[in-house]
């Protein structure tokens, strides 16, 4: 016990000094700004700007929050780009600041879209404020995969920071109103999404989740 204590302690150890020593920031090939208006089907109708206060809270490197409209249904759009992370830090996920926003989340799980021909699972979850529903779909997105959970994403960050330096990553967040239909709705616009982040990051994932 003693033997694998002094282990873990000596590979923590490591990792800490290799993220204080290896984090290089990257930067986009293209700005968040160029992806399309048009995203199968759903026309962008609003670019939104957050508070400032937020915008400190999360101090993303860019960002873009708009809404975009199909049918008469609206979808919101959200992706905030970090250029470099730390080591112990997370991006703020959803189902933290969801709650803090006064939203209940009543259930959650997850759901399934193709990228580049190969499975990719995402986190949905079920939210509720003040009688209305809506449906959030959200991953973590970086030039080498898509991670749907936080915990993962860590242990990612920590891989490619010692092996490479580099840590650069976004969230992806989409919502809609929960309704029938719209799961559907808000999976196709996530699919014709994932190429144009990729566009983004200027290379295409080589990995859809493992290492």
């Amino acid at each position: 016990m003693r033997f694998w204590a002094t282990v873990s302690m000596l590979v923590l150890t490591l990792g800490a000094y290799g993220f204080s020593l290896r984090r290089n920031p990257d930067f986009l090939a293209a700005p968040l700004d160029s992806i399309p208006s048009m995203i199968d089907g759903w026309r962008q109708t609003e670019a939104l700007q957050l508070p400032k206060r937020t915008v400190d809270r999360l101090a993303p490197t860019s960002y873009i929050s708009r809404s975009y409209r199909k049918n008469g249904e609206d979808l919101g759009l959200f992706i905030a780009y970090y250029e470099q992370q730390r080591a112990g830090e997370s991006m703020h996920s959803p189902k933290h600041c969801l709650p803090g926003s006064g939203w209940e989340i009543w259930n959650y799980g997850s759901a399934t879209i193709q990228v580049h021909n190969q499975p990719a699972k995402i986190n949905q979850y079920f939210v509720q404020n003040s009688g209305s529903r809506m449906l959030v779909f959200y991953w973590y997105e970086s030039k080498e995969r898509i991670v749907a959970d936080e915990y993962l994403g860590k242990l990612f960050l920590i891989r490619d920071t010692l092996l490479a330096g580099h840590t650069a990553g976004s969230i992806v967040r989409i919502t809609v109103a929960d309704k029938p239909q719209a799961a559907q709705e808000a999976l196709e616009f996530a699919r014709d999404l994932v190429p144009e982040v990729e566009r983004c990051f200027g290379s295409k994932m080589s990995h859809v989740g493992g290492f």
